[in-house]
């Protein structure tokens, strides 16, 4: 019977091979880590391209709802009818509340016919009056005539002898009573004319009439208060029968107006603010429900204290759930460019100061490239100069990352 034996290798060969595979495995590691050292990082890179891109300043602040008015008597009286209630919607002018009117018509109606007086008293003048007195002037201008032409012919005669100086002196009478009737259908003439005494006291007697008409007129449309407003009547304090007297709340009127939204704007924001901007506004307690806005009031003056703003924008068509002091986020539409050549927000290094500027990926390597930026959005910067459509541009977050280095890029 033959034996078979196997010979064992000897420890110090085992040794060896296990060394050569351990220096096999570093350089491989060596020759991998060094490759992927000069081929570089992998990052993620972001294409230049075009698109719409909005600047917009964002601000939160709170709703602002119309004010409330209290509507009361101007003079003291009876109610006599409440046509409306409470909680009632009204229009502006509708009747609210009226009161008895009896004595103040019998007022105003007195005072119509004062008016009337005194324009039948000016017409007299102007239509009787003056002619008759004008009349009046030209018989007196012919009985003076005549006066003068019979004491002529009776002084002729006196000085031939045929008459005495009594008969004279009668007809000397005679010319001087006839003088002062002329003088005095001048002046009733004069006190009767357009610019004369008479006319202007009659005048003044139809503005005073007239001015006590309106009065009473103004006193009776006080029986009758109406809504100044389009609005809900929320409150009301008086029922028929009860008097009321001017400075006392009757009803309590909310008026139907113009809703806005009130926001402190940071001041460096300011230069980009104007009147008409649009803006979208959405209640914090509401977030989905967006609604539109605008700009229709920025405060000359900055709060020294918040170094803020004031701004106040109109909602033409607010929500239902827009109430009173509801907190609200706006954002405030200042700037649009469309097919902007745009670069996410991220990839601007230094954006404040007056050298921003961008890492290009190119062929490999990362190149410093210099741009101009112009409209900045909540996602994006516009491109205005230094960069062309479809150029690759690596995130400013990558800090392992400088000029002059390979690079590999991620897939998107």
């Amino acid at each position: 019977m033959s034996y078979v034996s196997a010979v064992k290798p000897a420890p110090w060969l085992r040794l060896h091979g296990v060394a050569a595979f351990a220096t096999l495995a570093l350089l491989a590691a060596l020759t991998y880590a060094g490759l992927a050292w000069w081929r570089g990082p992998q990052v993620q890179a972001s294409v230049v391209e075009r698109r719409d891109i909005v600047q917009t300043v964002v601000a939160s602040g709170r709703i602002a709802t119309p004010y409330r008015v209290d509507i009361g008597s101007q003079i003291t009286g009876v109610v006599a009818r409440i046509p409306v209630e409470e909680g009632q919607a009204v229009a502006a002018g509708q009747l609210l509340l009226e009161l008895e009117s009896g004595e103040a018509q019998a007022t105003a109606a007195q005072a119509a016919t004062a008016v009337e007086q005194a324009q039948a008293r000016l017409r007299q003048l102007r239509e009787l009056q003056l002619p008759v007195a004008q009349e009046g002037a030209r018989q007196a201008q012919v009985n003076l005539d005549n006066a003068r032409r019979q004491y002529e012919r009776q002084r002729s005669l006196f000085d031939k002898g045929f008459i005495g100086q009594a008969a004279l002196d009668d007809m000397r009478k005679s010319q001087d009573l006839a003088e002062s009737q002329l003088k005095a259908a001048q002046r009733q003439v004069e006190t009767a004319s357009p610019k004369g005494s008479d006319v202007a006291l009659a005048q003044a007697a139809l503005d005073q009439a007239r001015a006590n008409l309106d009065l009473a007129q103004a006193r009776l449309g006080y029986t009758k208060i109406n809504s100044p407003y389009r609005g809900t009547l929320i409150a009301r304090s008086v029922e028929r029968g009860g008097v009321v007297q001017p400075g006392k709340a009757l009803m309590v009127l909310a008026p139907v107006g113009e809703t806005q939204a009130v926001v402190q704007i940071d001041e460096r924001n300011l230069g980009m603010l104007k009147i008409g901007l649009p803006a979208k506004v959405s209640a914090d307690a509401y977030p989905r429900q967006v609604f539109h806005a605008e700009v229709v009031y920025i405060n000359p003056a900055v709060n020294p204290q918040t170094a803020s703003v004031e701004i106040k924008l109109r909602i033409p068509s607010p929500p239902r759930f827009v109430t009173q002091d509801m907190t609200v986020s706006v954002d405030i539409e200042t700037a649009r460019r469309p097919h902007a050549l745009t670069v996410p927000v991220q990839a601007i290094h230094d954006p404040e100061s007056g050298s921003p500027w961008v890492l290009r990926a190119v062929d490999g390597k990362t190149v410093r490239t210099a741009v101009t930026t112009g409209l900045r959005g909540n996602s994006g910067v516009e491109i205005t100069s230094g960069l062309a459509e479809g150029d690759l541009v690596i995130p400013s977050g990558a800090n392992s990352v400088g000029a002059g280095r390979r690079v590999r890029l991620a897939a998107p």
